[in-house]
């Protein structure tokens, strides 16, 4: 099995500029080894004719093909907005940005 040390998990802290005091190490020493075994595990039960997947059931694309289709043209939809300007919608200014 896996196993991290307190000096393992110090230099963790240390890559990741943690101040970990000596309780913290052993509290989190403790933790990371519950689930480095717990990888372990998996990884002893994963079997090499199985084919990596993301999905335990096969996915496919459900979406449609698109398909061009009359619309509005830009002005019958301008037509309808209640202020427009250089051929767009015009709406409030959200931000005090130029």
């Amino acid at each position: 099995m896996t196993s991290i040390s307190r000096a393992d998990v110090a230099h963790l802290g240390r890559l990741a500029r943690l101040e970990l005091t000596e309780s913290e190490l052993d509290h989190y020493s403790e933790q990371l080894d519950v689930i480095l075994q717990s990888v372990a595990r998996i990884s002893e039960v994963a079997a090499d004719d199985i084919p990596p997947m993301s999905h335990p059931i096969p996915m496919v694309n459900v979406f449609r093909d698109d398909v061009v289709k009359p619309s509005l043209t830009r002005q019958e939809a301008l037509a309808a907005a209640p202020a427009t300007e250089d051929d767009r919608f015009r709406v409030p200014r959200i931000l005090d940005e130029e």
